[in-house]
C-alpha cells in the first residue's frame, strides 16, 4: 500500500514516520495506554524509534497493518493512533478489517478519536473494499467501546477467553460495522451517495 494521507475539519492522519519517536514515547507513558493495548510495558524510547522507523512503514509495505499517525490541523501536536490491523482477511472474499486506536491522554474528551475512527472506516469502505470492519478490545475497556459506539459499531458480545495477557486469559468485547451502517456524504445534488456494491448480505431474522 503506497501512504495514504487523510484530512478531517480538526485533524491530518498520516503513516508515521521516524521523527514521531519521541511524541510516541511521551504518550506511551500515559498509564491506560500499556494497560489496554498490545504495546510493550514499560515501554521506552527504543520501543518508539523501532515502531515509527521500522514497524509501521514495513507493515504499510507488506499490507499487515496501516497505523496513521493522529495530528492537530492547528498545531501538529500528535494525538494519537489510528489504524487498521489484522488484515489476513483484507482481499479474501471476506473483505474483512479490525479498527484498533490509542489517544493521547491530554486530548481525549474532545471527539478527536472519533472524529479520526470515521475518516479511517470511510476510507475502508470506499477506497479498500472493506465489507465488515471488527472493533475487539479487553472487556473492560471503556473508553473504548464508548468511541466504537459513537462511529456506529454495533456491540456483537464478549469472546471469553479471547486474549492472554501478562499469562492470564482475559475476555473481549467485540463490535462490527458495516458501510451501510455509516451515512452518506451528499453528492453534488444533495443526495447521498448510494454505498458501492458490495457482496449481497443476507442476515438471519431475528
Amino acid at each position: 500500500m503506497e501512504p495514504v494521507i487523510l484530512t478531517t475539519e480538526r485533524l491530518f492522519l498520516r503513516p508515521f514516520e521516524a521523527p514521531d519517536a519521541a511524541a510516541v514515547y511521551a504518550a506511551c507513558q500515559e498509564p491506560d495506554i500499556p494497560r489496554w493495548t498490545g504495546i510493550p510495558s514499560p515501554y521506552s524510547l527504543q520501543d518508539a524509534e523501532l515502531f515509527t522507523g521500522t514497524t509501521s512503514p514495513e507493515a504499510w509495505r507488506t499490507d499487515t497493518s496501516y497505523s496513521f499517525a493522529v495530528l492537530s490541523r492547528a498545531d501538529g501536536s500528535l494525538i494519537g493512533s489510528m489504524g487498521l490491523v489484522r488484515l489476513d482477511l483484507l482481499r479474501t472474499p471476506e473483505r474483512q478489517a479490525e479498527l484498533g486506536y490509542w489517544t493521547a491522554g491530554e486530548h481525549r474528551g474532545k471527539g478527536y478519536t472519533v472524529e479520526a475512527a470515521l475518516a479511517v472506516v470511510r476510507w475502508a469502505f470506499d477506497d479498500l473494499g472493506v465489507e465488515r470492519m471488527e472493533w475487539l478490545a479487553e472487556a473492560g475497556n471503556e473508553g473504548s467501546r464508548a468511541v466504537a459506539r459513537k462511529v456506529g459499531f454495533r456491540m456483537e458480545g464478549t469472546l471469553r477467553a479471547k486474549l492472554v495477557q501478562e499469562g492470564t486469559r482475559r475476555d473481549v468485547w467485540i463490535g462490527s460495522l458495516l458501510p451501510s451502517d455509516l451515512p452518506r456524504a451528499p453528492g453534488p445534488t444533495g443526495v447521498p451517495v448510494p454505498a458501492p456494491d458490495t457482496t449481497p448480505y443476507l442476515p438471519y431474522p431475528d
